[in-house]
């Protein structure tokens, strides 16, 4: 089995997100990107298969892009993805699973499509290896699929479960926030680490665990496994050159000032967990609190919150008094900065401190949000 040196791959996002996601990907070292809804694509190597994943944190995860062609009918499909090196990659005992999607293409039917593609793949192994049958009892590899008028892109998915699965979390929520969106708002804000942070409302923890963790340069996929771990084309060894590289670039706990609050008891005990998962314990300080109770100290600062409910519609009537709350704690403290995750539009109305200085439309999985930032006066 032999691999290119030479490859191509996609980081994939959730839309909104493609600006940061490319920010990440040059402050790794790579310059000719091509960005698109949802996605940046870059020219790689092999090594940076385990670089990018263990890095990211922004994006959902990373493909290795095998072919680009137009594709209007099954035939130019299955012709096309049986000329295809899947040996290059694929072992003859490899379990292909498809996955996929098609908008505004003649080939609307993803079930036919995901048929299709699985069978021009079985078919060049049978030839090529004069096999009967492939007997699917080896790692599984992803192909992964998107037909967008009548043009497809095929890759193999490197990534596995999502990169926002970093593998830290207990005691989530019924819409928990996604750990890469939380990184997302943490990277938005512009905190820097030097300044004070807050979520007055924090949960399970997870912006602020990111921070912490963007803080101290903990690559978020450090102590996860992926799915590319089990390709033969991939020494081990680039595996744990990432790790080592990423390790050794931690830095040590500080003087970093991140504080959470939420008045359910369960939420700060699961934070506190989920922080020590991590290694960023010592850099946060949870206590329980209602936000009605909130008092800041310190004259400047950052706010990052995603309230609860914020992202459940049906349950946006419980949101306005959290609102006023906020307002209350923040209008006397121009010299604070606030980010605010929310599905409910209507927040400028009871937060009346000033306009918002930016609103973004996010999303949380298939949850539409709103990001509200809100800049600091200067004192």
């Amino acid at each position: 089995m032999s691999s290119p040196k030479n490859i191509t791959l996609i980081a994939t996002a959730a839309f909104g997100l493609e600006a940061l996601l490319k920010r990440e990907i040059q402050e790794l070292g790579f310059t000719k990107l091509m960005v698109a809804d949802g996605k940046v694509e870059l020219s790689a190597t092999l090594a940076d298969i385990p670089r990018l994943n263990i890095h990211l944190r922004i994006a959902d995860r990373v493909l290795l892009k095998m072919a680009e062609f137009p594709a209007a009918d099954f035939d130019q499909l299955f012709d096309k993805i049986k000329t295809l090196p899947w040996e290059d990659w694929l072992t003859k005992e490899a379990k292909i699973t498809v996955v996929g999607r098609s908008v505004k293409s003649k080939l609307m039917s993803v079930r036919t499509c995901q048929s299709m593609i699985k069978k021009a793949v079985v078919v060049r192994f049978q030839e090529k290896f004069r096999l009967d049958r492939l007997p699917e009892s080896g790692p599984e590899f992803t192909i992964n699929f998107s037909i967008f008028k009548d043009v497809a892109q095929v890759a193999l998915d490197t990534t596995g479960p999502g990169l926002n699965k970093r593998g830290y979390r207990i005691g989530v929520g019924e819409a928990p926030l996604r750990e890469n969106l939380a990184a997302a708002l943490v990277l938005f804000s512009q905190w820097n680490g030097r300044r004070g942070l807050i979520d007055p409302m924090c949960g399970s923890g997870t912006i602020l665990i990111e921070a912490a963790m963007i803080a101290r340069n903990i690559a978020p996929g450090i102590h996860r496994e992926f799915a590319a771990q089990a390709w033969p084309a991939i020494d081990a060894k680039l595996w744990e050159a990432a790790r080592q590289q990423a390790r050794a670039a931690i830095l040590p706990t500080g003087n970093i000032h991140i504080k959470g609050f939420d008045k359910d008891s369960r939420r700060i005990t699961d934070a506190m967990t989920n922080a020590k998962r991590v290694g960023v314990d010592k850099d946060i300080n949870f206590a329980v609190a209602d936000i009605k109770e909130l008092r800041l100290e310190e004259e400047a600062g950052v706010v990052i919150t995603n309230p609860p409910y914020g992202m459940n519609i049906g349950e946006l009537r419980e949101l306005p008094p959290l609102y006023e709350a906020l307002n209350k704690t923040l209008e006397k403290k121009p010299g604070w900065a606030l980010y605010l995750l929310t599905a409910d539009k209507s927040f400028p109305r009871y937060f009346k401190r000033a306009r918002p200085e930016k609103i973004r439309k996010l999303y949380n999985g298939p949850i539409e949000a709103n990001f509200f930032s809100y800049v600091a006066s200067p004192r």
